[in-house]
This record gives C-alpha cells, sequence and structure tokens, in this order.
C-alpha cells in the first residue's frame, strides 16, 4: 500500500495505516493545509472551493471528508458531484474560486484515489505552490473556525455548460460531423466518461454511439490506463459494430485514446498530433509538449510554419511553458490536449470534438489520416523503486555516461541521439522510474530503453 506526496497533490491506496496510505486522517490534513494555503495566498478568511470528483468507489467517501474539511477550515464548498477533470477545471473559473479539488487519481487502478489541487485559474498549482501545501501539512500549521464561521456548501452541475462551451469553438463544426453521420464506439472504463462523452457526441449529432463500460459506479472492467493491451474490447467492437471511429478515455476524462475503424489503435501519442495538425492548418503558432512525447509534433508543427517547444512533464510545466511561448495548442503524448481557445487543462471532450471536425472535413478514414503523420514508435518501460534507491544519483550517472550526447535535464535526464531518444525520470504518481525512447522503428525503441535500464540495474 503507497501513500505518494508530491507538488501535485496527494495520492494513495485506500485503507491501511495513517502516513502510509490514503486513509481519513491524511485526507483531513492536506485538505486542511491546502485551505490555508488558499486562504493565505487569496487573504481571504473564506475563499470559495470547487469539489468534483470523477466515478471511483471511494469517491464518495474521500468527496465527504473534504467537504466537512474545507467546510471546517471556513471555505466556502461548490459541488459539483461527478465530473470530469476539465469540468472541474472550468468550474472553478466560472464561479470566480479561489481554488478546486479534483478527487481522482487518473489511470491508477480502483484501489487508488488523489486529490488533484487547482488555483483560482482552475490549473494545477506550480512546484513552490505545491511544495508549500506539503510544509504546511507537515507542520500542521492550520486552524479551524469557529461554529459561526463554518462553510456553506452549494451543489451545482457544469458538465452541460462545458459542452456548451466546446460547441461554441470556432475550430468545432457540429453541421460537418452531423452530416457525416459518424458511427463512434466508446470504451470509458466505468468512470465519469460514461455520462460526460456520449452527452457530447450526441450534442455534436453523432446518432449512434456503441458503448463499452459506460456505466459510472467506479469497478473499472479493465485496468483503466488506456493503453492497447486494456482496450482489446475496444478493438472488436470497432470491427463487429462497422464504427467509423473509437474512442478511449481514463476515469476523470482529461486523457483521450482513439481507434482506427480497422480496430487499429491510432497511438495515443498520435491523438494531439493530429489534432494538433487540424489547428495549426486554421490558426498557424507554436506548440508545446512534454519531453517525453513523440517528435511527430514538432515535424507537423514545422510543416506549418510554427515552432515546437519542450517542457518538463506535468501539465503546469507544459501550461506555463504554452503561455510563455504562445502556443495555440500544447499537451502531453499521454493523449492529453490542451487547447487554450477552450481552457488551460487537458481535456478529453475538447479532443474528441476537434477530431471529429477534422475527421469530417477530411473525407478520410482514420487510418488514412493516421498514415499522413511521420511513423515513430514509442517504448514505455518502468523500474520499479524500492525503499534506499538513490535515484537522483542514478540519473546523475545516466548522464555522465552520455555525456556525449545531447542532454537535456530540466525534467530527469533526456538523451537525444540523431535518429532516436531516451527519457528517464522518476514518476510525479507512481514509485517507479519511467523510460520513454523512441524511434524509427519498435525494436530499436525499446533496444535502447532497455539498454537504459542494463545500465541502472549495473549502478544499482
Amino acid at each position: 500500500m503507497t501513500l505518494i506526496k508530491s507538488i501535485s497533490g496527494i495520492r494513495g491506496t485506500i485503507g491501511g495505516q495513517t502516513g502510509e496510505n490514503l486513509t481519513p486522517v491524511d485526507i483531513v490534513k492536506f485538505a486542511s493545509a491546502y485551505a490555508e494555503f488558499i486562504k493565505k495566498a487569496t487573504g481571504n478568511a473564506h475563499p470559495k472551493i470547487v469539489v468534483g470528483r470523477d466515478a471511483r468507489i471511494s469517491g464518495g467517501m474521500v468527496h465527504s471528508i473534504i467537504t466537512g474539511t474545507l467546510m471546517a477550515m471556513g471555505c466556502d464548498v461548490v459541488d459539483i458531484g461527478m465530473a470530469t477533470t476539465p469540468t472541474t477545471e472550468i468550474a472553478v473559473v466560472e464561479e470566480s474560486a479561489s481554488g478546486g479539488i479534483i478527487i481522482t487519481a487518473s489511470h491508477n487502478p480502483k484501489q487508488w484515489n488523489a486529490l488533484k489541487l487547482l488555483n483560482s485559474n482552475g490549473e494545477f498549482l506550480n512546484a513552490a505552490e505545491g511544495n508549500e501545501i506539503l510544509e504546511i501539512a507537515e507542520a500542521e500549521s492550520f486552524s479551524y473556525v469557529s461554529v459561526d464561521e463554518l462553510g456553506k456548501v452549494s451543489q451545482k452541475q457544469y458538465l452541460h455548460a462545458h459542452i456548451q462551451r466546446i460547441l461554441k469553438l470556432d475550430l468545432v463544426d457540429v453541421d460537418a460531423i452531423k452530416a457525416a453521420n459518424f458511427r463512434v464506439a466508446l470504451d470509458a472504463v466505468n468512470s465519469i466518461g460514461g455520462l460526460a462523452v456520449p452527452e457530447l457526441l450526441y450534442a455534436l449529432g453523432v446518432k449512434e454511439v456503441f458503448k463499452l463500460h459506460c456505466a459510472a459506479h467506479g469497478n473499472f472492467s479493465h485496468n483503466p490506463e488506456p493503453l492497447p493491451q486494456h482496450l482489446t474490447e475496444l478493438s472488436s467492437l470497432m470491427k463487429s459494430s462497422k464504427a467509423d471511429v473509437g474512442f478511449a478515455v481514463d476515469p476523470d476524462v482529461d486523457r483521450l485514446v482513439i481507434y482506427a475503424e480497422n480496430g487499429e489503435p491510432f497511438g495515443e501519442e498520435y491523438t494531439l498530433v493530429a489534432v494538433s495538425d487540424y489547428v495549426l492548418r486554421h490558426t498557424p503558432g507554436n506548440t508545446v509538449s512534454n519531453l517525453s512525447s513523440t517528435r511527430a509534433l514538432r515535424d507537423v508543427t514545422e510543416q506549418r510554419g510554427g515552432q515546437y517547444f519542450s517542457a518538463a512533464v506535468g501539465e503546469v510545466n507544459v501550461v506555463a511553458k504554452m503561455k510563455e511561448v504562445d502556443a495555440v495548442i500544447g499537451g502531453e503524448g499521454n493523449g492529453g490536449v490542451i487547447y487554450p481557445a477552450s481552457h488551460y487543462g487537458r481535456d478529453a471532450l475538447v479532443g474528441i470534438a476537434l477530431f471529429l471536425t477534422q475527421l469530417a472535413k477530411s473525407g478520410k478514414k482514420v487510418s488514412e489520416i493516421r498514415a499522413g503523420y511521420p511513423a515513430y514508435f514509442m517504448s514505455k518501460q518502468k523500474i520499479e523503486l524500492t525503499p534506499g534507491i538513490d535515484t537522483d544519483a542514478i540519473l546523475q550517472q545516466v548522464k555522465e555516461r552520455f555525456s556525449g550526447e545531447r542532454i537535456t535535464d530540466i525534467d530527469g535526464v533526456k538523451i537525444d541521439f540523431p535518429d532516436k531518444w531516451v527519457h528517464l525520470r522518476k514518476s510525479n504518481t507512481e514509485p517507479i522510474i519511467r523510460i520513454y525512447s523512441e524511434a524509427k522503428t519498435r525494436e530499436e525503441a525499446e533496444k535502447i530503453g532497455k539498454q537504459i535500464i542494463e545500465i541502472i540495474e549495473e549502478l544499482n
């Protein structure tokens, strides 16, 4: 059982000992620390905080504890119930709230849950802010209000408003999608996507939706990370239903995976590439993705006359870089699309609307769109961490081993070779070192990744 305290929030498994898992005591401590941080940052003794959650089995329990804790800290809570992560981000802005808490462990299995923490812009906290909250929690330097100052709770729904916002985007063409008469297959892994994605599809004019695991009960029917090995049912459904396109989302709907009409995965790395290509055709400009994302985005951006920039892994880092270079689109290669015309947050719903518009206007099949992009193959491997491993020392030694190559160390170590790259970094969400590599062939990508693993094992 595990409890991970990081700048991006607190994440852990339900049950077990306090301080070692995500127990009620830990939830109270970190929710209190967040409230104290918000009060100090805003100078408001009674800030408004938006709270939303995915459909995890533990979500109701965690939600109740957080809501009560925020009230005890003097915060007014806007409870938007079960909602996607991007919906919660948008609600923070629409409510002019001081912050927000999203109760979701993203792609982690059902025994996990987490508190994702937002600022008043509906964006994730930066490293300095996250560290300050960790320090407040560690010192337990917070106090609760008297009975007359307790916060109040109001309940609202924001999914419909989120969808209406998407429909109004200039690059979303509802008429074109409707005229295309698409048949769409969907795997929503028994979370909030089972409610949100069909509502969006019907609003876009899609009449035939073939649903897999859309009952939002949180007892995930398969591993919730939207990887090909977990989406075999969607692949089969594509073929049996003769659907034009398939979509899969993670439990909080900030990652989007696409499937082609032939049942083949589009490739999660290419979700952002395809959507960016469509956006760049109509609004030329710069793009951003993280260091672990495919080179194909750089290629497409330069082909469209823009400039590509990389950022450290983590949505907050990508967003900061996007603002710095005024990017028209960006995101992460795990299927995370960030479209500033909507909001600065990964949003699978926006990705679906933009991709369906692209598909409708292209007159092509999904497989034909995919074939038009540079062919890169990525290998994603990892090493489990055990207590006592000095990760920083290992990364430094790997960096020295490849000092003759182009090295980027803003986030772990990325080694750029002329025809491939490998990036290794300690995960913020799991006790592992992630090793991502990319090359022109799958064999070469896996080979360089395994070489790095062997070196790490040798150093360890």
